[in-house]
């Protein structure tokens, strides 16, 4: 069985995506497809397994959740 799924996330302004997306790529890379359009990042998550699929969209959200509070604590 396969498994995906997109998640799109829409930011404020292109810089913020792009401060995202770089704070995320590296953490992403070989799990997680990604992509920056402007404001908007564009993540698919693809797997065989039902509990790896969901290990890595949590690990994105957790990971996302934190990059933002950081930002939003360092302004």
């Amino acid at each position: 069985m396969k498994i995906k799924s997109n998640i799109k996330l829409e930011y404020k302004d292109s810089k913020h995506a792009e401060i995202i997306y770089k704070t995320l790529e590296v953490d992403n890379e070989g799990f997680v497809k990604n992509s920056l359009d402007e404001n908007i990042i564009n993540f698919e998550i693809e797997s065989d397994k039902l509990g790896s699929f969901l290990a890595t969209a949590d690990d994105l959200i957790a990971s996302e959740i934190l990059a933002e509070t950081i930002i939003k604590n360092t302004k």
